[in-house]
């Protein structure tokens, strides 16, 4: 399975239905440790890219001529989506998935090239990863996204060099993605507004943390079906 335009368009809008069922709770999560709008900004967020996925022609859309035409590859279509994530979410959360996303669109081949493979794929989402700790600052043990996304990476990339191709992979992943989001519970936060409350962190789950699992969940049930 490759890397192609529908796989990436049928991954965000898999993100956006994943948002839109669990907004509350991750609003909920964010209440206790942040400024309670982890959920409900992710939820404006993806309704926008919607807005441009669904709006290819420009008809409508209100990113105009921005907006991925169809044959514009999968890394049109994520860069696209991280644009449009740092423009219309508030919070940390649009500019660190914004600029996720846009890093792993721009590690993608370009159309008239040969396909990401599951590999491809691999060094895509560590790009995204990379943009992540860049902004952030973060490390594994802070209590952010970064903890849920190394141990999915890491999941990935063994399961890549076993032999896995991109469904198992994405399992892989998307299995490592939950259990980093679970481990950050017990961890006091060190960055972001969670950390200003020291010790009283410690116990909850971290939204973003939680988020990030909802995108890898969300990646290894397309490649599934």
């Amino acid at each position: 399975m490759d890397v192609d335009t529908r796989l990436a368009e049928d991954w965000v809008r898999a993100i956006a239905a994943a948002v839109e069922r669990d907004h509350q709770r991750l609003t909920e999560l964010d209440t206790a440790i942040g400024d309670g709008d982890h959920g409900s900004n992710l939820r404006r967020g993806f309704a926008a890219v919607l807005a441009v996925l669904d709006n290819p022609d420009n008809s409508g859309s209100p990113d105009g001529p921005d907006a991925p035409a169809p044959d514009a590859g999968p890394g049109a279509v994520l860069t696209r989506t991280g644009s449009t994530l740092i423009s219309k979410v508030g919070g940390a959360s649009g500019p660190l998935y914004g600029k996720a996303f846009r890093a792993i669109g721009a590690a993608l081949p370009p159309p008239g090239q040969p396909p990401a493979d599951a590999a491809g794929l691999g060094e895509a989402l560590a790009a995204g990863l990379r943009a992540v700790r860049d902004l952030g600052r973060a490390a594994p043990g802070d209590k952010t996204v970064v903890d849920a996304w190394t141990p999915a990476l890491d999941a990935y990339r063994e399961a890549v060099a076993a032999g896995a191709g991109l469904p198992e992979a994405a399992a892989a992943a998307a299995a490592g993605a939950e259990r980093g989001a679970r481990d950050t519970e017990p961890l006091q936060a060190r960055k972001g507004r969670a950390s200003y409350l020291g010790p009283r962190s410690i116990g909850h789950r971290d939204p973003g943390a939680a988020s990030t699992a909802l995108i890898f969940r969300a990646l290894a049930d397309i490649t599934a079906g």
